[in-house]
């Protein structure tokens, strides 16, 4: 596929140093908070979604479907775009943690729970709770994927797929009690606030230097 041969070390490289970058700053916000967080409200819908540690897959999943559009896109004009958009929601989130910390609620599980949730739990404290990141990701990716998958007339299999992954991981959020409803909602928000500002940026016309002196 020409999409994927393209600038492929380019995309590699950058994928690999933009989430390295993205852990290191989310580890010292999440280990130097300004003051102490705040616990998040839990909403009705938080109390209906059960603790389902099966969802942690779909959860880690995330890391390699955000891989996927900088993989396709067709060009380094399209590719340094993308990052400084994804650059702009961590720095946004970031800002929010630090200047208003929040935290997930703790829970008790009542049944075993398996190393790899007892590990995200050690490792992620449940805090930089709001807007989730994660979902704001999650959302930025699932419209961006929309727009590459349309514009390779692909068919509604792949579309569907991309919309129910995104889906999943949303609803894995909960489902890990890494966040609640309201994290989910601002995270949503946030994604999509960028990847419409960013789309509106790309299809804007670009004006020479020779024809603006003209």
């Amino acid at each position: 596929m020409h999409r994927l041969r393209t600038r492929t070390l380019a995309k590699m490289l950058a994928t690999m140093l933009g989430i390295g970058a993205f852990f290191i700053a989310y580890f010292w916000v999440l280990r130097h908070p300004f003051s102490p967080p705040v616990l998040m409200p839990v909403m009705a819908l938080d109390r209906l979604v059960g603790f389902e540690p099966a969802f942690l897959p779909l959860y880690f999943s995330l890391w390699f479907y955000v891989s996927i559009a900088p993989a396709l896109l067709a060009s380094g004009r399209e590719l340094a775009g993308y990052g400084a958009a994804t650059g702009a929601i961590s720095v946004i989130g970031f800002g929010v943690f630090m200047r208003w910390p929040t935290a997930a609620p703790p829970f008790a599980p009542t049944g075993p729970v398996p190393d790899g949730m007892q590990f995200l739990k050690d490792v992620d404290l449940a805090a930089n709770a709001c807007p989730s990141l994660h979902v704001a990701f999650a959302v930025f990716t699932a419209l961006w994927l929309a727009r590459i998958l349309r514009e390779m007339r692909t068919g509604a299999l792949l579309h569907g797929l991309n919309v129910l992954w995104c889906a999943g991981i949303l609803y894995s959020t909960l489902a890990t009690r890494q966040h609640v409803l309201l994290d989910v909602l601002a995270g949503a928000l946030l994604g999509a606030a960028v990847a419409w500002v960013h789309m509106r940026w790309q299809q804007a016309p670009r004006v020479s230097p020779a024809a603006s002196r003209a």
